[in-house]
């Protein structure tokens, strides 16, 4: 009775009808959105004749858990070099259903998420991988000075197959940190889109720097290009979106990937205006058993 009283409030009512509006209105802007992107894709596959290079990462991009079609290329890169312990490594990873690892887990792997938000927590709650050795989790900001301690203290294997770095501001610093002490196979790292492929950049280090919403963030990607070399990792690509950097041991490199290993070759815009979840929510897939 009171409830119905209170909703024939003419104020009421022009506040539901508001919030209506705006979740229509924010609905329909979500769709052009992912339409925005998804015609993007279209025309660069078409007019760009990078896209037409069997060697090149681009046109494999797909999204399943990921946010920028990273599932799909890191999909291909294991095609073609190959996998050994199917252990990743991830910091950043958000809420726990859209990052660049879920995707593996539901596939078999096992592996590591850091996050200094405690919010995937519930995720991995929700799927019973709390008490899992599939994967192991910390809550923890990771820096220049903890980031091998960290590592070492979860177990990560040295040689681990893929490395996934998204921290916003201090991901180059946390990068060469690790050294030799850690030898991925595959590295994915966020790169910063809005600085040009030649130009050699990066933020200056302060551990308890956070990214403040703007440009001024992470390093450029021939930043990461030389630090990747002085590392023995080549650059073999990025996402179409200019937002992640896919970097492969140059001991497994081989012919499989598209040469040179520069970023005036590889490097892609910064085109976050149109990230958007592309089909159906997303949420954390059922495991699969490893074939």
């Amino acid at each position: 009775m009171l409830a119905r009283l209170y909703h024939s409030l003419p104020v009421i009512r022009e506040l539901d009808l508001n919030n209506r509006r705006l979740a229509q209105l924010h609905e329909a802007l979500a769709t052009g959105t992912s339409v925005q992107a998804r015609h993007l894709l279209e025309w660069l596959k078409h007019t760009d004749p990078r896209y037409a290079d069997s060697k090149r990462l681009l046109g494999y991009a797909f999204q399943a858990c990921s946010q920028n079609g990273e599932d799909g290329i890191i999909q291909e890169i294991f095609r073609r070099i190959g996998v050994t312990n199917r252990v990743f490594y991830e910091s950043g990873v958000g809420n726990g259903v859209e990052n660049n690892t879920a995707f593996l887990l539901s596939l078999g792997w096992s592996g590591f998420w850091v996050d200094a938000n405690p919010r995937f927590v519930t995720q991995l709650e929700k799927a019973g991988l709390l008490k899992s050795r599939l994967l192991q989790h910390r809550v923890a900001k990771i820096n220049r000075e903890n980031i091998v301690g960290i590592l070492t203290d979860l177990g990560v294997p040295k040689e681990l197959d893929l490395l996934s770095l998204d921290i916003d501001q201090n991901t180059w610093h946390v990068w060469g940190a690790l050294g030799d002490s850690f030898r991925p196979r595959a590295v994915v790292i966020e790169y910063n889109g809005a600085v040009p492929p030649g130009i050699e950049w990066k933020v200056e280090y302060d551990a308890e720097r956070v990214w403040d919403g703007t440009h001024n963030f992470g390093a450029s990607l021939k930043a990461y290009e030389k630090l990747g070399r002085r590392l023995g990792y080549s650059l073999v690509g990025c996402d179409p979106f200019g937002a992640n950097a896919f970097f492969v041991r140059n001991d497994l490199v081989g012919e499989h990937f598209a040469a040179p290993f520069t970023s005036e070759n590889h490097f892609e815009p910064a085109r976050f205006h149109l990230i958007h979840r592309m089909g159906l929510p997303n949420q954390m897939l059922d495991r699969m058993p490893v074939p």
